[in-house]
């Protein structure tokens, strides 16, 4: 069975951060769920609709991690 992934306040902390450096105003809890979900219906998106360039994505971060 695949794995799906779950928001949690570790992520969410971690938006909040980011939010913090690039638009102060925003960097609340229910923007960084709303974030985290769009980036997640984002890239299941992708999978259906381009999965080559979802490929295409994950075998450049595995050709990074690997240098």
């Amino acid at each position: 069975m695949a794995k799906h992934y779950e928001i949690n306040e570790k992520d969410i902390d971690e938006v909040i951060r980011y939010l913090k450096t690039v638009d102060p105003d925003n960097a609340t809890p229910e923007m960084a769920i709303a974030l985290l979900e769009q980036l997640q219906a984002s890239v299941h998106l992708l999978s259906h609709e381009n999965p080559e360039l979802l490929d295409k994505i994950y075998q450049d971060l595995k050709n990074k991690k690997s240098t």
